[in-house]
């Protein structure tokens, strides 16, 4: 059985083989993720749903690849999200 290695370590034993760069990109996308996270808690405290959908995925070109995403908030809480108004 193999032990469980927490997240912090594991990224910490990656990022130490990255180059600066990668690092600082890496570093961007969590502190921006943890930006959005926070938003979608306001809009969700606020009486919205947020579900956020992949609308493309770019490539780099050389094999390597990123999802990007939209948001879709629903202001009507009651009815099904089928049934929603999509803002």
């Amino acid at each position: 059985m193999n032990p469980k290695i927490n997240v912090k370590e594991r990224t910490e034993t990656q990022g130490a083989a990255m180059s600066a760069e990668r690092q600082a990109a890496i570093r961007m996308i969590a502190n921006d993720l943890h930006r959005l996270n926070q938003s979608v808690m306001r809009a969700v405290e606020a009486g919205l749903s947020v579900e956020l959908i992949r609308s493309a995925r770019h490539h780099g070109g050389k094999g390597n690849w990123g999802d990007l995403m939209v948001p879709v908030i629903f202001a009507d809480d009651t009815a099904e999200p089928d049934d929603l108004e999509k803002i």
